[in-house]
């Protein structure tokens, strides 16, 4: 790996480096459903790009290896309890305006609703801005997923956008939601 190996220790979660071993608890909570639970929340507009076993294996060691020195790990396991429960990640949105998008994926759905997502996405915030000279963070969601909206709300994150009736699933058409925090704003909520 070319990164150094990252865990931040919260109250419920564990954010954690994703290991080799990790890899085959990863794709069973993703893709060992046909159709799972979790999909229809994330991005159900968007369909899940199959994986076997070892592409979803490679694609993750690829991942890893474009990763330079200097930034942090792109993704990390959601843990309670010794248990994987998802992972948060974030991407440049735009870097040279030092603007990152971020997200989260709690996939075991016996941890939804537990506080689980609110607090592992606050510690992966707080250190995408520590380690990162950051202007801003941003998530996107879409107006279905009402429990996303609300963890943005509790983190101080403002609702910057709202693009109407671009998302379309079951034949109902939804608003993308862009919600964003400053830095000042981060930490003066801290």
């Amino acid at each position: 790996m070319s990164v150094q190996p990252i865990q931040i220790e919260g109250k419920l979660v564990t954010l954690r480096s994703i290991t080799d071993q990790d890899i085959p608890v990863l794709w069973e909570l993703i893709y060992g459903e046909e159709e799972p639970e979790w999909k229809k929340w994330d991005a159900p507009y968007y369909p899940l790009e199959p994986h076997t076993l070892e592409t979803y294996r490679s694609h993750e060691h690829a991942r890893q290896e474009r990763l330079k020195q200097q930034e942090p790990d792109s993704r990390l396991i959601i843990e309670v309890d010794d248990t994987i429960i998802g992972t948060v990640t974030y991407y440049w949105e735009h870097k040279p305006s030092l603007w990152l998008e971020v997200g989260i994926g709690i996939y075991n759905v016996n941890y939804w609703n537990g506080g689980y997502g609110t607090e592992a996405l606050t510690l992966w915030i707080d250190y995408l801005f520590t380690q990162l000279p950051l202007a801003r963070v941003g998530l996107t969601t879409w107006s279905k997923n009402q429990r996303m909206m609300r963890v943005g709300e509790k983190l101080g994150m403002k609702l910057e956008g709202r693009m109407r009736k671009c998302r379309i699933h079951e034949g109902r058409y939804y608003d993308s939601i862009r919600m964003g925090v400053l830095r000042e704003e981060w930490q003066a909520g801290r």
